[in-house]
């Protein structure tokens, strides 16, 4: 296998990527690591980039890499997912890194390169993907997880709210969600909604969210499906329901260790095919990027995306042979 592609995202984690990118290239020229890197200038130029190096790689196999954000990876797996040639590795540089957690990514950016270089010669692994399809028969994929509701409404504002970038750079970028849901909590109309998992119907009167899964974690840590894996053939779903303001803080405060389950107002199910359709339109959300309203129709794609990821137990004994030679 060829050069190493890395898609970069310079803004992400408020600045973090391109001082991560930074020692990655130190890296790669120090142990003569063929490689060329392209850097996102906007929303959407992960996925066009991820686009055009695929399709230039004229069926060749690679590696494309994507250095930043969930956000970025969700973009850079958008583009590349129609090439079957396209490996993709990832190395965290955002805020949130959800994906890093549910596939046991290391936080540091030479550990994570030295697995990504160690498994570049080893068969790639298949994970499964969700896909989403709108009313315009619009499709969108995700990794870790979409939300539709009042999730969605957090994330949009997180993401977009000023003081994301102050929380970050002091290291707690996880705080900026916990008081987006508390201000958005006040004003958030809830709706009857009808959601169909595998071809049988489930109707509530008073849906918060609901949360479709590949993997266990979104928000920033959130365990929202503790049992989701990501190549089993299956989605897990999970649908928030019929709780007063208040009562929602407190099954938030419990979703980081999975405790949220308990809860009678919490129900969760697996599925291969998910329609998700709330009277009043839901503002939705794939891998915390937003992508439209509801209704909507998500499936899972079994073992389609080749993937440079092994267990946190296998990365680490990586790291350490390596370090060894």
């Amino acid at each position: 296998m060829g050069k190493i592609y890395f898609i970069v995202n310079p803004r992400a984690g408020n600045g973090r990527s391109q001082m991560l990118w930074n020692k990655i290239e130190m890296e790669l020229k120090e142990k003569n690591i063929a490689y060329l890197a392209f850097f996102t200038e906007y929303a959407g130029h992960a996925k066009e980039l991820a686009e055009s190096i695929a399709k230039n790689a004229g069926g060749a196999e690679m590696v494309l890499t994507a250095v930043g954000g969930d956000g970025t990876l969700h973009e850079v797996i958008n583009g590349a997912v129609a090439y079957k040639n396209v490996r993709i590795g990832f190395i965290p540089g955002g805020s949130g890194n959800d994906f890093s957690r549910g596939f046991s990514i290391s936080k540091n950016p030479l550990h994570a390169l030295t697995v990504l270089l160690r498994q570049r010669k080893n068969p790639p692994r298949y994970i499964d993907l969700g896909k989403i399809v709108n009313e315009q028969q619009h499709e969108t994929y995700f990794v870790n997880n979409m939300g539709a509701g009042f999730d969605a409404l957090v994330s949009d504002a997180a993401n977009s709210s000023p003081l994301k970038g102050i929380l970050n750079r002091l290291s707690i970028g996880r705080l900026i969600y916990v008081y987006i849901l508390i201000k958005t909590l006040v004003s958030f109309r809830r709706s009857p909604l009808e959601i169909t998992v595998d071809g049988k119907e489930y109707r509530y009167d008073s849906v918060w969210f609901v949360a479709v899964s590949n993997q266990p974690f979104y928000g920033g840590g959130m365990k929202i499906a503790p049992g989701a894996v990501p190549d089993d053939g299956l989605l897990n779903v999970t649908v928030v329901h019929s709780l007063p303001r208040w009562k929602l803080l407190l099954v938030f405060g419990t979703v980081f260790y999975g405790g949220h389950l308990r809860f009678k107002e919490v129900d969760s199910f697996k599925g291969r095919t998910v329609s998700i359709n709330p009277a009043l339109p839901y503002m939705v959300h794939a891998d915390g990027e937003i992508i439209g309203k509801t209704p909507i129709q998500v499936q899972v794609c079994p073992a389609v995306l080749p993937v440079s990821t092994r267990s946190l137990h296998s990365e680490e004994r990586d790291v350490k042979e390596m370090n060894l030679r």
